[in-house]
């Protein structure tokens, strides 16, 4: 007989969970993100293709084209991730 489990359920990240989210992956603390903190942050949420996801989303985000996603960016950048549905399980 099996036994019962409640289902998993997932809600939506907000794009406020989101940003908070990534500033944590700010690893040298400077107020932007890299490219490759960008990459840990997408892989650590469970992305394929963390580093092309990165690149894309640093091409969209970074408007003076410093190479940094700063926090003046975020709100794109926020905007442009949360297209891909990420989700609290």
């Amino acid at each position: 007989m099996p036994v019962w489990s409640p289902r998993s359920t997932s809600y939506p990240l907000s794009e406020e969970q989101l940003k908070g989210l990534l500033k944590r992956y700010d690893t040298n603390g400077d107020g932007k993100l890299s490219k490759n903190e960008l990459k840990a942050a997408f892989r650590s949420l469970g992305l394929h293709f963390s580093g092309w996801r990165a690149g894309q989303a640093l091409r969209h985000a970074d408007a003076n084209g410093d190479g940094y996603v700063s926090e003046d960016e975020m709100k794109e950048l926020v905007k442009y991730a949360m297209k891909w549905g990420f989700t609290i399980n």
